[in-house]
């Protein structure tokens, strides 16, 4: 075996390797309690948080012609000394809010 047979075939297995695990790791939901987090952070610039909570099992979700898996969850915070409650769809891959809708 030659030196440059046995480079090429490492450089081979890095680069797919690294390909591979790009792809693995675009099909892998977040975890709920990092999407949890993130939103509440969001909700915490206008408003201290009484409370919130998500179902940490991704569903299936279609609107129109786009199908995903979503989080869904709710926040209740306290703005200008009202409690008002919201509940929430996220993108379990993304982390991306696609709807806030207060309750």
């Amino acid at each position: 075996m030659n030196w440059k047979s046995f480079i090429a075939g490492t450089l081979t297995g890095l680069i797919g390797g690294y390909c591979l695990r790009k792809i693995m790791e675009e099909q892998v939901p977040l975890s709920g309690e990092k999407v949890l987090a993130d939103i509440k952070h969001a909700f915490k610039k206008e408003g201290s948080i009484d409370g919130s909570w998500m179902q940490m099992k991704p569903e299936d979700y279609q609107k129109h012609a786009i199908k995903t898996k979503v989080y869904r969850g709710g926040i209740m915070r306290t703005r200008d000394g009202e409690r008002e409650q919201f509940e929430f769809i996220a993108d379990a891959y993304t982390g991306s809010v696609l709807d806030v809708y207060p309750i």
